[in-house]
């Protein structure tokens, strides 16, 4: 394909993106293929776009009106451009491929005895983390990537990638985070020996099975406690339900008692956790699980932890479109440092400033 780049004052309606477009901050604007019109080019100023990849190809002469037909999507959300993008495509094919590996992966080491080849599938999470553009970008993509049958393997594929992220937010690098890395990978494999039928149980579980639930920490650190693995990925898979206040399990350990990895690793699997659907119950909106971190997790959850994962996960969400309480549908435009869960909400022309309207709340990410 011929390309040029052309500033966005220069660009015409028809002209075709050459690759996948994305604004200063990381969030994909428009995905590779797509026909500008009127609209689209009169919102590249608000996006900060200056300059746009154009497709430079000789157009068929035999197809003349196909432009006009591709233009239909300027009205796309912005998790559908995500979904329409290149980049979430080549992720989601290395993705579905790294959660089949590491179930291989486990599964052998825990039938054999032998020691989980670790290597093996921390590569494949780094290879997903250096080829996302930033931290926004993979949250971007995470955020569709929703619905697989595998829980345990894509839910422990996910902390990885959210442990990993917020361990850099946090300062740690080197091998200290490829450690944190894996022990996220490893967090739930105490789960791999617990019953698929109470895995995905289509219901409430019940006590006795709540509590053979709970015996995975225990039964994960089990297998892991002889193998030649860093204590820290051990202790995490160990510790990562225990809370700050004591109210966690299986020991009801306090702060003091809870490692570093572990508290970070206990923020990742419940967002995680939550904000996916569930056989017994659909996903959590985001911003009610920022809304439960910011109002009861500062005594259970690190805090220095929990609000930097917050005010960072928050900005995540800005350019997609959230359903309000009243059923309206708008554009989150900005996060209110005061109140991250009550952002400010463009609808046509009109602002909401959620702080300011009491009465509404957003109910999903759409």
């Amino acid at each position: 394909m011929a390309k040029k780049i052309l500033f966005s004052f220069e660009v015409k309606p028809g002209m075709v993106i050459a690759e996948d477009l994305y604004n200063p901050a990381g969030q994909l604007v428009l995905p590779a293929g797509f026909v500008l019109d009127e609209p689209t080019i009169s919102k590249l100023e608000y996006y900060t776009i200056l300059e746009v990849p154009i497709d430079d190809s000789p157009a068929p002469a035999a197809k003349p009106a196909a432009p006009v037909k591709a233009a239909a999507p300027s009205n796309d959300s912005y998790s559908d451009k995500i979904k329409k993008s290149e980049d979430f495509k080549h992720f989601k094919a290395e993705y579905e491929a790294s959660i089949g590996n590491l179930t291989s992966v486990v599964t052998k080491s825990i039938a054999s005895g032998q020691p989980i080849d670790t290597n093996s599938i921390y590569a494949d999470t780094a290879e997903l983390i250096n080829s996302s553009k930033n931290t926004i970008h993979i949250f971007d993509i995470i955020h569709n990537l929703r619905n697989y049958d595998d829980i345990t393997s894509t839910h422990s594929l996910n902390v990885a990638l959210i442990s990993n992220i917020l361990g850099k937010w946090l300062g740690i690098t080197g091998d200290d985070l490829k450690v944190l890395t894996v022990a996220a990978l490893l967090h739930d494999i105490g789960k791999f020996t617990i019953p698929t039928e109470i895995l995905n149980k289509p219901g409430r579980l019940s006590d006795e099975e709540y509590q053979l639930m709970k015996e995975h920490v225990k039964r994960g650190y089990d297998i892991l406690r002889n193998q030649p693995l860093d204590i820290r990925i051990k202790e995490a898979c160990l510790l990562h339900h225990e809370r700050c206040d004591g109210s966690g399990y299986p020991f009801h350990a306090d702060a003091a008692r809870i490692t570093p990895f572990a508290k970070i690793i206990a923020i990742a699997d419940v967002y995680d956790a939550m904000t996916a659907s569930r056989s017994y119950r659909g996903a959590f909106c985001p911003f009610d699980v920022i809304e439960m971190f910011d109002k009861e997790g500062l005594n259970k959850y690190d805090p220095h932890y929990l609000m930097t994962f917050l005010n960072r996960i928050s900005s995540t969400y800005l350019h997609n479109n959230a359903r309000l309480s009243d059923g309206r549908v708008g554009e989150i435009v900005m996060i209110n440092s005061m109140c991250l869960y009550r952002p400010m909400i463009k609808i046509g022309n009109e602002f909401i400033d959620l702080l300011k309207h009491p009465e509404l709340k957003i109910v999903a990410i759409v």
